[in-house]
C-alpha cells in the first residue's frame, strides 16, 4: 500500500527527472554545436595557414615563370618592366634557396599572390637601380604564401639580393627593429633614420606583420647595398647566394 508521503514523493520525482532530461538535452546540444563550431574553426585555420599557402604559391610559381621567360626574350640592356613583377628578392637566411618575385604595391590584392611587394604609398620606394634611396618590401609573414614567415632568422651581416633582368643587387644587412606599430611609416624612409642611418644611400627595408599569427606589429629588417655584379650568360649568382 502506498502511503501518501510516498506518493506526494513519486509526484516530487517527476518534474525532477524531466528537468534532468531536459538538462541532458541541452548539453548534448551544446556539445555538439561547440564540436561543430570547433570543425569549423579548424578548417578556417587550415584554409588561412594552408591552403591559402598552395594557391598563392601557385600563382607565384606562374607569374615568376613569365617574367623569366620574358626576360629570355627580350635579353637586351636597361630594366625591363613586364609588369607581372621587376625582379627576385634572395634571402639565404630564410631558406638556402629562398627566392620571391617582387611586384609594385603592397595591398593585399597584391601581397596575397604570394610575392613581396613594393611600397608606393605612403612613400615611394626607391628603386635599387636607382642612385640613392630605400628599396622598401613588404610580404605576409602567415598564410597567402607566408614568404616572411621566416624573417626572424635575419642577423645583421647577413646578405640579401635582388635580382633584376641585368643585375645583382647585394645588400648587407646592418639594423633590425624586432617590433614597430604598423602606423609607423617612418621606417620606410628614403633616409631611414630610425636605423641609424643619417645621409642619403643606396637602402633596402623588409616589412611584415609580427607577432606570428598577428597583424597588431610591424617587423622590420634594413639593409645596405655593398656592391652589384652584372648578371651573365649563365644567371651565375654571386657568391653570396652559393
Amino acid at each position: 500500500m502506498v502511503t501518501t508521503t510516498q506518493h506526494d514523493r513519486a509526484q516530487e520525482a517527476v518534474p525532477r527527472r524531466r528537468s534532468l532530461s531536459w538538462l541532458a538535452a541541452t548539453i548534448s546540444v551544446i556539445g555538439e554545436l561547440l564540436i561543430t563550431a570547433g570543425v569549423i574553426l579548424g578548417l578556417f585555420v587550415a584554409y588561412s595557414l594552408w591552403w591559402t599557402n598552395v594557391l598563392a604559391d601557385r600563382a607565384a610559381e606562374r607569374d615568376s615563370d613569365a617574367v623569366r621567360r620574358q626576360w629570355a626574350v627580350d635579353p637586351g640592356p636597361g630594366k625591363l618592366d613586364t609588369k607581372g613583377g621587376i625582379g627576385f628578392l634572395h634571402v639565404p637566411a630564410m631558406g638556402k634557396d629562398f627566392e620571391v618575385l617582387v611586384k609594385k604595391g603592397t595591398s593585399s590584392k597584391v601581397l596575397n599572390e604570394g610575392v613581396a611587394g613594393y611600397y608606393t604609398e605612403p612613400v615611394e620606394a626607391a628603386m635599387p637601380w636607382d642612385k640613392k634611396g630605400n628599396f622598401s618590401l613588404a610580404a605576409h609573414r602567415d598564410g597567402h604564401g607566408a614568404k616572411f614567415h621566416n624573417i626572424h632568422k635575419i642577423k645583421n651581416g647577413d646578405p640579401v639580393v635582388f635580382e633584376d633582368r641585368d643585375t645583382w643587387y647585394v645588400y648587407k644587412v646592418y639594423e633590425i627593429l624586432p617590433e614597430t606599430s604598423k602606423y609607423n611609416v617612418d621606417v620606410i624612409d628614403q633616409i631611414p633614420e630610425e636605423s641609424g642611418k643619417k645621409k642619403a644611400g643606396r637602402y633596402l627595408t623588409l616589412t611584415t606583420c609580427t607577432p606570428v599569427y598577428t597583424s597588431r606589429d610591424r617587423y622590420i629588417v634594413w639593409a645596405e647595398l655593398v656592391r652589384t655584379q652584372k648578371v651573365d650568360a649563365r644567371r651565375t649568382p654571386p657568391a653570396e647566394l652559393r
